[in-house]
Formats: structure tokens, sequence, C-alpha cells
């Protein structure tokens, strides 16, 4: 069964970064995509980035210039690098993949993380 396990997020001030992380129990870097969504508290979950087999990437407009999504194929590792993050960046991030078909920042990935909590405050 694959599995999908978030960690890095916390809290922090507006302005400040985190780097997010997933741990994959499955090799996607070779046939598939892995991407972050986020749903904050009463919206509709939406994408954030994603990364193809071929590293090519893709991300959300608000967060184009502050968020990088990269991959260490090494350690089965998907990261977010969220920087100058703001109170609207306060969400739930999920980590998704999926064999195959790369749905891009839509909602159609098969494999999903528990998430984890990301809140900027002052």
């Amino acid at each position: 069964q694959v599995q999908l396990v978030e960690s890095g997020g916390g809290s922090v001030q507006p302005g400040g970064s985190l780097r997010l992380s997933c741990a994959a129990s499955a090799y996607f870097y070779s046939n598939g995509c892995m991407a972050w969504f986020r749903q904050a508290l009463g919206k509709q979950r939406e994408g954030v980035a994603v990364i193809e087999t071929d590293g090519s990437t893709t991300y959300a407009d608000s967060v184009k210039g502050r968020f990088t999504i990269s991959r260490d194929n090494a350690k089965n590792t998907l990261y977010l690098q969220m920087n100058s993050l703001n109170a609207e960046d306060t969400a739930m991030y999920y980590c998704a993949a999926i064999y195959g078909f790369c749905p891009g920042l839509r909602q159609l990935y098969k494999y999903w993380g528990q998430g984890t909590q990301v809140t900027v405050s002052p």
C-alpha cells in the first residue's frame, strides 16, 4: 500500500519561510507525478504545485515566485519550499501522487497524504 507522509508544517510570521516534506513509500519519479495541494478552513482544496516525471513544474498563480516544488529521488521525498508567506497561505497542505497520466493541479490523484498544517500569523 502506497503511503505519503507529510512533515514540516508549523506556525510562522508573515514574510517567513517553511519547507514541507513528503516521504513516499513508492517510486513515482520515473512514471508519474507528485503535487502539493492545500485547503484553508471553509474553502475548497486547491492545487499549489506539481512536478512531473521530466522535472517540469507548474504552480498556482497565487504562489508563483514564492514557492518551489522539488524532489530528491534518492530519498523518495518531495519538497515544497515556501517563502514570503502571508496569511492567505494558512491551510492544511497535502501531498498527492499518481502513476501514469499527470493531472497537473486538478484533484485527480490516486494517493494522498494526511496533511500538515501551516499557519501564518503575526
